[in-house]
């Protein structure tokens, strides 16, 4: 097994860990879980970053890498959901998870025409992952309500933004093939 599917699988592995911590009635949950959800993120830099320099690329970590992604962000954003049980919160988390559904099936049914790249990752959506990411460690590691989490509330919003931005330019690369027919 190749070092960055492993650091893929071990993501995988902390999104449960990470919701345990969370719920553990024990001090400082909230900053334990956030520093979990933030090694993932690493992992995830690292684990792209790995498979490059060593040459170590594989159909399946380019098929478990942004599965690992979608489900540590939508498992955190659950979380905070529930948390914060607000609609400012709830919101962008919905947007951000429905893009991530709509995007999920969009480049799925652009790779059964051979149209996949026409769908890649742009700078746009690793810039929104990046926002997502600062968001969600700040809202994890922070009471609601305190001023470092209204930081990660208007993090989230520029990821949601982002993430609609994203979503529109893709839908926009692949509306040539979605518009045959109509």
């Amino acid at each position: 097994m190749k070092i960055p599917n492993i650091l893929t699988l071990l993501r995988i592995l902390m999104i449960p860990v990470f919701v345990l911590v969370y719920y553990l009635p024990i001090p400082y949950a909230s900053l334990i879980s956030a520093a979990i959800f933030g090694l993932a993120a690493l992992t995830d830099w690292f684990d792209g970053y790995l498979a490059r320099r060593l040459d170590q690329a594989s159909p399946f970590g380019a098929f478990l890498d942004p599965v690992a992604d979608k489900l540590m962000v939508a498992a955190a954003l659950v979380v905070l959901v529930e948390t914060f049980a607000e609609p400012w919160v709830t919101v962008p988390a919905v947007v951000i998870i429905g893009r991530e559904i709509v995007i999920s099936a969009l480049r799925e049914w652009m790779a059964e025409l051979g149209k996949r790249a026409s769908v890649a990752v742009s700078t746009i959506g690793k810039i929104k992952t990046t926002l997502q990411m600062v968001s969600i460690i700040a809202l994890l590691a922070f009471p609601p309500f305190s001023i470092l989490s209204w930081v990660g509330v208007g993090a989230l919003y520029g990821a949601a933004l982002l993430t609609l931005w994203s979503m529109v330019l893709y839908l926009r690369a692949a509306w040539p093939f979605l518009s045959e027919d109509i």
